[in-house]
């Protein structure tokens, strides 16, 4: 009855159902494979309706269902039946339970594609009828060695702690620079967020971006409010997964150490890419360690930057660029100090590698009242070359003392000896990743060899200045030269070799005396982001 019932509906399958004034048939053959392909697809339709969450809200128009050939012609068979009349098969139990559950399987599946969740290229996407939000998963992790094989007295005493004052030889170390992991997405209709948290001191974490904002306003484009950079400096405005060295230029630090603020922030773009601009209201004090603000004083400060990208070759998809941009910032610390707040008017940096201590460092200036920063920047792009150059100025103005002109900028040439080049991002005014044309490789083929890719390599030269002693305030002057080799094995993990030398001159805030040094510093990171 079984086998009958199971031909009867094949055959209904491949002449159509209901086909009017039809009543007998030719013979045609059934292989018992084509019965058993049946009762699979009959299983795989009722395993599928078990696994959808819900029934559809409307049946959908019946399907039609494919048949084995054998079946529609009637070729070399094991079993001959006679097709029943079409008023038989549209009361067949199997003919209707084929049709309710396929029926139910294609609509029930396109509902399910539609409202479940998804994972696609690290982007988890929740929809409902109230609300529509995305997440995006991302993280970076920075391990790195740095050795000091060439110091002096000098550098000791930067390098030094403590009461009494206790010199101290840099020392060698293994460090985690970075360990990232943060959220983002956005959120129904035109609002945004990231999460950022910094694991690289394990007893200690910290976040970095934490902001919610808007996009598509009218007049402020896109606002951020919460912890995010300040907009001055291109190094520190690239991010630190594309910066072709290791730890960022002395002034650059110094004037925005760290970057992040609690702000709230305006980012425009031009219509044709040509111009992007961001600025913003923001305090000075960094909140990422604790997480808060206390304090009456406020310490504001006006911060923006105009950025044009003023060539961009769109025939080779951006391969050759040249980039310019003016940034600044009116600042009000609080020269005096209080109870619950430190003067922010302080600026510090290490030498461009990682040490216990900063050895430029103007101190906490007293009586600083305000400043103003102007920055100038520049890059230009040619194919695997590229050349970038930044220049800042920053004059203080303090009560009961004079004005306090401090000065810094950096320069650097960057190569690809395999041919690539660094990416330009017309939206920020910044760099971009850097795609390799073949990943590193290494694996045995199928005929006993090897087989292997490059990746990218990369070298480049920066020469790096500041000044940060005048009107009594003693922050040292420096210089330095740095040569890197970054070796990128695919987009998205690289590794990289810096050597610095350096010297820092006349710098005595914090010291007990004056105080000059030379040193020689290696530095290697393996970097990873996804």
């Amino acid at each position: 009855m079984l086998f009958k019932r199971l031909t009867t509906a094949a055959i209904a399958t491949a002449v159509g159902l209901g086909a009017a004034g039809s009543t007998l048939a030719e013979e045609v053959t059934v292989k018992s494979e084509d019965l058993s392909a049946l009762i699979q697809r009959l299983d795989a339709a009722e395993k599928r309706i078990k696994q959808l969450e819900q029934a559809p809200k409307a049946p959908a128009a019946p399907q039609e269902f494919d048949v084995p050939a054998s079946l529609a012609t009637g070729s070399g068979g094991q079993a001959v039946m006679r097709r029943a009349s079409s008023s038989t098969l549209d009361n067949d139990p199997i003919i209707e339970r084929l049709q309710t559950l396929e029926n139910k399987w294609v609509n029930l599946d396109a509902a399910d594609k539609k409202n479940s969740d998804t994972l696609e290229n690290g982007v988890i996407l929740e929809k409902s009828k109230s609300t529509v939000s995305n997440i995006k998963i991302e993280g970076r992790i920075h391990l790195d060695y740095w050795a000091f094989p060439e110091t002096d007295a000098g550098t000791e005493q930067f390098e030094g702690s403590g009461a009494p004052f206790n010199p101290q030889n840099p020392q060698d170390r293994f460090t985690t620079r970075r360990m990232r992991l943060g959220v983002s997405g956005d959120i129904k209709d035109n609002m945004l967020y990231v999460a950022q948290l910094e694991f690289a001191g394990v007893d200690d974490p910290e976040f970095r971006d934490l902001y919610i904002g808007f996009k598509d306003l009218p007049w402020l484009h896109t606002l951020l409010i919460g912890n995010q950079k300040r907009p001055y400096g291109l190094d520190h405005l690239n991010s630190s997964r594309y910066n072709v060295f290791l730890e960022r230029p002395f002034v650059i630090e110094s004037f925005n150490e760290d970057a992040r603020r609690i702000g709230v922030a305006s980012y425009g773009l031009s219509d044709d890419q040509a111009w992007n601009w961001r600025y913003g209201v923001y305090n000075m004090e960094k909140a990422h360690p604790d997480g808060q603000y206390v304090g009456d004083h406020y310490q504001l400060e006006l911060a923006g930057r105009l950025a044009n990208t003023a060539w961009y070759d769109e025939c080779s998809d951006g391969r050759s660029y040249a980039h310019w941009a003016a940034s600044g910032t009116y600042a009000s610390p609080d020269g005096t100090g209080g109870p619950t707040s430190n003067n922010e008017a302080r600026f510090r940096t290490r030498p461009e590698a990682r040490t216990s201590q900063r050895w430029l460092n103007t101190g906490r200036i007293a009586g600083a009242d305000n400043y103003g920063l102007l920055g100038l920047e520049g890059v230009v792009n040619l194919g695997p070359t590229q050349i970038v150059a930044e220049w800042q100025n920053l004059w203080l103005e303090r009560t009961g003392g004079s004005d306090v002109h401090l000065h810094g900028g950096y320069v650097y040439w960057s190569y690809f000896l395999t041919g690539e080049h660094i990416p330009w991002s017309r939206k920020r005014g910044t760099i971009g990743r850097v795609k390799p044309f073949q990943n590193f490789f290494l694996v045995n083929t199928c005929d006993d060899c090897v087989d292997g890719g490059w990746g990218a390599w990369n070298v480049g030269v920066r020469y790096s200045y500041a000044d940060f002693n005048d009107a009594g305030v003693a922050g040292g002057d420096a210089d330095s030269i740095t040569l890197a080799l970054n070796w990128h094995w695919n987009a998205h993990a690289k590794l990289q070799f810096n050597y610095v030398n350096g010297r820092v001159q006349d710098r005595a805030a914090g010291l007990p005396g004056t105080t000059t040094g030379s040193y020689d510093i290696i530095g290697a990171r393996f970097a990873v982001d996804f």
